[in-house]
């Protein structure tokens, strides 16, 4: 099937040199501690359910929650977390440059950025296909199908690396129409300008869901890829890579154990166990190896919430996009999420 091309392809994506950015043991939460803020990124627009603005002008979603609550371990406040708009490009200069302190922005674990840009990673906090939409009137079931139409994707993103290489390996010839703004990406394919979207499943999804006639389009049968979603910082600082993933296990752990914030503090009050009794702050050992108070997790549970605490008001069934967790469930659920040993 032969489709119109309706666009250019838009140029420029930002080309990152490989620079190698490194933090002494201990120096950043030093540092953000000394500020008496942490900085994460947000988006320059919107990233629906991960990243927004909501009416009243304050930040929320997946992303923003997570901030939120590495704040909240490190000060006991949830508003010590300072968002810092910036669009997918810029994120890891902002990093190696200092303006922020930690990547939490849909963003991947991938070699390139292990080993070439000195970054390291969290344990995966989201997993989520890349997936294709496409117009219902067009009756495309495959990109097969979309031969010679055009398709739709974010730039500077592991997104048009994985559209390029399956487009290759399927030899399937279409144009690619990359764009640095998620919203100008989705006003792009909605508008008719593109045949085709390629995103991230959740962020596809909530688009859809979004859209003004939802039915009037479709998910392709091509899954292009799998992605980790990782919370990024930069190598050499051992310490600040703990805090991210004790602070993710605190919010996989409650939620496993049935703790959240309406109940963490009987919870603390009468510990069933001593592992809860640790993890809560009841008895100590929980924060110095960190550097933290011994209270981080409970601070963290009854001010944020736990991790379907989270996901609930951000995507799920809180939300205005009703989505399900999918592979983002505990493991004791059939998903694959799963915290560390609390001991």
């Amino acid at each position: 099937m032969k489709l119109s091309i309706k666009t250019a392809l838009v140029a420029g994506a930002l080309s990152l040199p490989a620079l190698a950015a490194h933090a002494g043991v201990g120096d950043t939460l030093k540092e953000v501690q000394g500020r008496g803020q942490l900085n994460c990124p947000g988006d320059i627009g919107a990233f629906l359910g991960f990243a927004e603005v909501d009416d009243k002008g304050v930040w929320k979603g997946l992303d923003i929650e997570l901030c939120r609550a590495m704040a909240t371990a490190i000060f006991g406040d949830p508003a010590k977390a300072n968002i810092v708009p910036i669009d997918w490009a810029q994120r890891w200069p902002a990093l190696q440059s200092g303006d922020i302190d930690i990547v939490i922005k849909a963003s991947g674990g991938t070699l390139s950025r292990d080993a070439e840009l000195g970054l390291q990673f969290s344990m995966s906090y989201y997993l989520g296909t890349t997936k294709v939409i496409g117009h219902k009137a067009l009756g495309l079931t495959s990109l097969k199908d979309a031969e010679g139409g055009s398709i739709c994707l974010p730039a500077s993103t592991t997104i048009e690396r994985q559209v390029s290489s399956y487009l290759s390996a399927k030899g399937i010839d279409m144009e690619i129409v990359a764009l640095e703004k998620n919203e100008e990406v989705e006003a792009a394919y909605f508008s008719g300008r593109c045949d085709t979207f390629a995103q991230w499943g959740p962020v596809l999804a909530v688009a859809a869901s979004q859209a003004e006639n939802p039915d009037d389009h479709v998910f392709l049968s091509d899954v292009l890829a799998l992605e980790p979603e990782v919370m990024i910082v930069r190598q050499g600082d051992d310490n600040w890579v703990d805090i991210a993933n004790w602070t993710l296990t605190a919010l996989l752990f409650a939620e496993q154990e049935g703790i959240t914030s309406a109940n963490v503090a009987e919870v603390k009050a009468n510990p069933p166990n001593a592992d809860i009794g640790k993890f809560l702050g009841a008895n100590p050992g929980m924060g110095k190896p960190l550097g933290l108070a011994d209270d981080w997790a409970f601070n963290v549970i009854s001010k944020v919430g736990n991790y379907s605490e989270i996901f609930e008001r951000s995507l799920g069934q809180q939300s205005p996009y009703k989505m399900p967790r999918d592979m983002t469930a505990l493991w004791k659920d059939g998903g694959v999420l799963f915290p560390l040993v609390v001991d």
